[in-house]
């Protein structure tokens, strides 16, 4: 098979998280960067000894660029987008996919009528112990899955939101916790519990005035499939707890990934100090199994670049999907679910009301 060809739209931290995954995507091949910042474009280009471009345009007609990496800010991500299918691209978005729900049907729509496969960044959906709870849900072994639990007892100091420019206000980020750090959750929440069908929400901001956006925010969700959840996600706990999701089942049976210990991983900036683990597994005849699983997955995660891996993972399955024509694992409708999820919270919390999606 011939490599597909990939560009980045953007250059900051994050970027250099996918252009080193890239390298371990078997089939994948970085040829090309473009941003508005002419100079940091090309400290890039030539760190990674790739093309600098102005536009998404001049990645396609120059360096026959088959795909794109979307790894701007999150205002950003609807119009280079656009630019890209436009171009005649694939795009694998970092998240959130938008800022709306209306922006990702905006995208959606391109990606149908130029024909193209969208996906949105979601590695941890990779990690060997949320595909546990996956494959439990599908094999019955929950029973029927009907509550679920997100709770992110994070830390961000100051340090971290005056490293970008754009961090921690309403206009540049779009939002706090639940915008940039909740979402990888919040897509494993609706993965394992389906569509969204209601949220009340309200958020705040406990500890940080030195930014505009919340720090802190709980829902309550009613899903399509009759579950429910709640969600409890806050940057307000130094040095930060862990973030966790859990779903039990009908059968009375619990299941739950550990997706991150102490302070968040900071892709681009940071390793990632423990591997991601079942923490609750008591699926009737497999009460043993939490321990195994953490062994195994200690073991596994000795063996890798855990800030590499899963995203290499993700872009190998993105490729599958434009080669076969299929959806990706993480589609933009999945996207999107998410998003719904973001603007859910904070639509609710603006009204003190509940916000009904049916």
């Amino acid at each position: 098979m011939e490599k597909i060809r990939f560009g980045l739209i953007g250059y900051g931290k994050v970027a250099h998280v996918h252009a080193q995954a890239l390298g371990g995507a078997i089939g994948a091949e970085l040829v090309s960067v473009c941003g508005r910042n002419a100079e940091k474009r090309d400290a890039f280009a030539r760190e990674y000894q790739i093309s600098s471009r102005e536009s998404v345009l001049d990645m396609v007609n120059y360096d026959h660029v088959d795909a794109v990496i979307i790894v701007t800010p999150h205002p950003l991500h609807q119009q280079h987008a656009l630019e890209a299918f436009d171009a005649g691209c694939h795009v694998l978005v970092e998240k959130p996919m938008a800022m709306n729900v209306q922006q990702c049907n905006e995208m959606i729509g391109a990606a149908e009528r130029a024909g193209k496969v969208l996906s949105v960044v979601s590695q941890r959906r990779w990690f060997p112990s949320s595909m546990r709870i996956r494959e439990a849900i599908d094999s019955g072994k929950l029973g029927k899955a009907m509550i679920g639990q997100v709770t992110i007892l994070g830390w961000r100091d100051e340090e971290y939101y005056t490293s970008d420019p754009w961090r921690g206000k309403w206009d540049t980020e779009g939002g706090g916790i639940l915008i940039n750090q909740a979402p990888h959750q919040l897509d494993l929440l609706h993965w394992y519990l389906g569509p969204v069908a209601r949220i009340y929400g309200e958020w705040d901001n406990i500890n940080h005035p030195y930014i505009e956006v919340e720090d802190t925010a709980v829902a309550t969700v009613r899903f399509e499939s009759g579950a429910i959840a709640s969600i409890l996600v806050s940057n307000s706990q130094k040095p930060g707890i862990y973030a966790k999701v859990h779903v039990h089942g009908s059968s009375g049976a619990s299941v739950g990934v550990q997706t991150d210990k102490g302070m968040m991983f900071v892709a681009g900036q940071e390793g990632i100090p423990e591997p991601p683990i079942n923490d609750i597994w008591s699926i009737e005849g497999e009460e043993t199994f939490c321990k195994i699983y953490e062994d195994q997955d200690r073991a596994f995660f000795s063996t890798i670049d855990a800030g590499t891996y899963f995203f290499s993972r993700q872009i190998e399955d993105f490729m599958n999907a434009i080669v076969q024509g299929t959806k990706p694992l993480v589609s933009g409708e999945d996207g999107r679910e998410t998003v719904k999820l973001i603007e859910g919270i904070y639509s609710s919390g603006r009204v003190h009301e509940p916000l009904d999606f049916s």
